[in-house]
């Protein structure tokens, strides 16, 4: 059977073989990343599609489950992982009273559809938003009406939203189609991967009557290619000289909103971590988390002759010993 158009292959995009290391798959995307990203390519489409699927590729291939998937049912991976139909041509097809339930992912989406449809895709500005009906279960005929016959709740939509990381870390306001109508939903600054918001009686109406249901958005984060989120803090990893780390410091470190002077106090080792208080993510509820600052010493490649000749005369002279310790190890 022929692949699908709309096939992506996922290790083509990020520029790596189909026997990369989860290693070469980070570096491939990290580099990727980097160049695409579209805080550094602003009003660039093409960077913007681009970093979406980089993001894609390295969501499937850096998930030891997904990647397995991916792996044996190519296009179909996502079917075979959610557990719905195997795609036309490919399984068994059953013919029930004119009612093809080959063609439906799962009951939900069957009900869906045969309710007149309450499930589907909003797109706004060239971005898609997917939505479902919110029920924490499969929906049976009973989820909408009770023993006695009367109405339900009209139930509520969810919908999955994509900010970039200065959208997520500023605020933004977004207008979303929903159906035939146009929402503007106000997200407040500090929006993090996962949390989630309610927009009260915005969700889709009920089949049966005019009450609506809410809309519950998800927020997804685009990642950043210097900050990333620990918790309520975010982490940046900084590199330093070698004096540096010996003699202490005062150097520039970059936060969400400006570069700050953060002095290094003197024999610092590699991997430490400084915190930087109040610099870091903006809360919901006002004020900002800290910016975790993670020490990186960095050996110079290329030296000068006098430098060269500095940290030689550091060698032959030095009383320091760091691995003094060694020589009591034994096995």
């Amino acid at each position: 059977m022929p692949a699908s158009t709309d096939f992506k292959d996922y290790y083509q995009i990020l520029g790596v073989s189909k026997t990369a290391t989860p290693e070469e798959i980070k570096q491939g995307y990290r580099k990727l990343a980097r160049k695409y990203h579209p805080d550094l390519n602003p009003g660039n489409k093409e960077a913007e599609e681009r970093f979406k699927e980089i993001n894609e590729a390295q969501e499937v291939l850096s998930d030891p489950e997904k990647r397995k998937k991916y792996d044996e049912f190519g296009q179909y991976w996502n079917q075979a992982g959610a557990g719905g139909a195997p795609p036309r041509g490919r399984g068994t097809r059953v013919d029930v009273g004119g009612f093809d339930f080959d063609s439906y992912a799962n009951f939900d989406d069957f009900i869906n559809d045969l309710l007149g449809g309450f499930g589907g895709a909003g797109r706004t500005g060239g971005k898609s938003y997917t939505y479902r009906t919110s029920t924490g279960r499969e929906r049976g005929f009973g989820d909408y009406y009770d023993d006695f016959g009367s109405q339900a709740a009209a139930p509520d939509t969810e919908a999955a939203i994509t900010l970039t990381f200065s959208e997520a870390f500023h605020g933004v306001q977004k207008r979303l189609q929903i159906d035939n109508e146009t929402v503007t939903v106000r997200i407040p600054p500090g929006a993090k991967p996962g949390s989630r918001l309610r927009i009260k009686g915005k969700g889709r109406p009920s089949p049966f009557s005019e009450q609506r249901g809410d809309l519950y958005l998800t927020i997804e984060v685009l990642p950043h290619p210097f900050f990333q989120f620990d918790g309520d803090n975010i982490v940046a990893e900084i590199p330093i000289r070698p004096d540096e780390a010996v003699l202490g410091a005062q150097i520039k470190v970059p936060t969400p909103d400006g570069s700050v002077t953060m002095k290094i106090p003197a024999g610092v080792r590699s991997g430490q971590s400084l915190r930087l208080r109040g610099k870091g993510w903006s809360l919901p509820k006002g004020g900002r988390s800290d910016l975790i600052v993670k020490l990186q010493i960095v050996s110079p490649k290329d030296l000068s002759l006098i430098e060269r000749e500095c940290y030689e005369k550091i060698r032959d002279n030095s009383t320091f010993d760091p691995r003094a310790a060694l020589d009591e190890v034994k096995v």
